[in-house]
């Protein structure tokens, strides 16, 4: 287990009616706000007009940039940062889900850069200083809320990629599961998807030592989202469930359960690749890779680690061997992500080919500098054997 410093210093207002609070939140910083959303549905659900009467009623002023992609471009994040220029904004409002609060840290970072904002993605120049942002949540899957990252697309070269920069975590989230009652079954189940990778991913799946109660908040966290995610799905406005997830989606992305384990992210590496050449829901991408990861990935070595999240958090049942074991909790896993919450199972069901394979193979890898070092390594040979075993 390594060493490590944790430390979060998002303030959280959750449940309902707590926007009576924006407006003191923003004035905290300045009056002038760069208001941020995606294609409008906060619009339909009334949160729009709730934002700006609080707003108006703090006598804030009030800029916008709406159209946020679900998977945010670097053209975007350009337009967002020229606003936030041209009209000296003092901190950048996110309303909506990961993806339009990924893009409003990645506009507070190059709101105070010259060039092109890809150029801070990439690390081509430093994030330097980083307006403040403040997030209002409407879907339960990133953890953007209360995490210092951004994921930015370019579109024109395929290139999907994470940053981060201390003062890219939000001052100050809105959790109100209310605003998520309008998430479409899909979407639940995509975001529910991405929770678990985010706890799968670099922390609960790994061969290196970590804390036992870590490892077991973790489990709570996974047994959480399979209990709470199919009600959420059946019963849309079910406040309970909302809450659980949206609550466990900002656990599973805030720091804590990092804490003394340190590897790569694979299914995230080889995700970004299939949203960056075809524009797919991240955590629907992320559903269909993890099972088949893990069962490239199984071995002696392995298999004790899988066996255990299968009788932890899906009751498995003990005494089997750990390659059997391993092989159940696999098929329980698969079965949760594409029968119980409906997610099609295959890349070919979204209409994805292997003809990009190759390359999208060696762009995960070279991203992570040539081989993933996760749960187990992959070189590109792998992570394109994997993809073909989605197919």
């Amino acid at each position: 287990m390594s060493n490590f410093i944790f430390q979060n210093g998002t303030k959280i207002y959750f449940g309902e009616n707590q926007l009576n609070n924006l407006a003191k939140e923003i004035k905290v910083y300045g009056t002038k706000v760069l208001l941020c959303y995606g294609g409008g549905s906060i619009k339909k659900i009334g949160l729009y007009d709730k934002v700006i009467a609080e707003l108006k009623s703090g006598d804030i002023e009030v800029y916008e940039l709406s159209g946020i992609e679900p998977n945010p471009r670097h053209t975007t994040v350009n337009k967002g940062a020229k606003l936030c220029k041209q009209n000296k904004v003092d901190l950048i409002l996110a309303v909506g889900g990961g993806s339009t609060i990924d893009c409003a840290k990645a506009i507070a970072a190059a709101a105070n850069y010259d060039g092109d904002a890809w150029d801070l993605v990439i690390h081509k120049a430093e994030v330097t200083k980083v307006l403040p942002i403040i997030s209002i949540l409407t879907l339960s899957a990133t953890g953007s809320e209360m995490d210092a990252w951004s994921v930015i697309s370019n579109m024109d070269t395929h290139e999907k990629y994470g940053f981060n920069h201390k003062d890219m975590l939000p001052k100050v989230s809105f959790l109100d599961p209310t605003n998520t009652y309008s998430v479409s079954a899909y979407q639940t189940a995509s975001g529910s998807a991405d929770i678990l990778s985010h706890i799968f991913d670099s922390k609960y799946f790994t061969l290196k030592p970590k804390l036992e109660m870590i490892d077991m908040v973790m489990e709570l966290l996974i047994k959480t989202v399979i209990k709470f995610a199919p009600i959420a799905i059946k019963e849309p406005n079910n406040y309970e469930a909302r809450a659980n997830l949206m609550w466990a989606s900002s656990w599973a992305l805030n720091g804590f359960i990092n804490c003394g384990i340190n590897h790569a992210t694979s299914c995230h590496a080889m995700e970004h690749e299939l949203s960056a050449y075809y524009d797919i829901t991240h955590g629907h991408g992320l559903a269909i890779l993890t099972p088949r990861w893990l069962e490239y990935v199984l071995n002696n070595e392995t298999a004790p680690v899988i066996y255990k999240f299968g009788k932890n958090c899906f009751g498995i049942k003990d005494g089997l061997s750990e390659i059997d074991g391993a092989k159940a909790s696999i098929k329980k896993l698969s079965d949760f992500l594409f029968n119980e919450l409906g997610l099609a199972s295959r890349l070919s069901d979204l209409n994805i080919d292997e003809t990009h394979f190759k390359a999208m193979a060696n762009n995960a890898c070279k991203a992570k500098g040539g081989v993933i070092d996760g749960f187990v390594k992959l070189t590109p040979e792998d992570v394109e054997n994997i993809y073909k075993m989605c197919l």
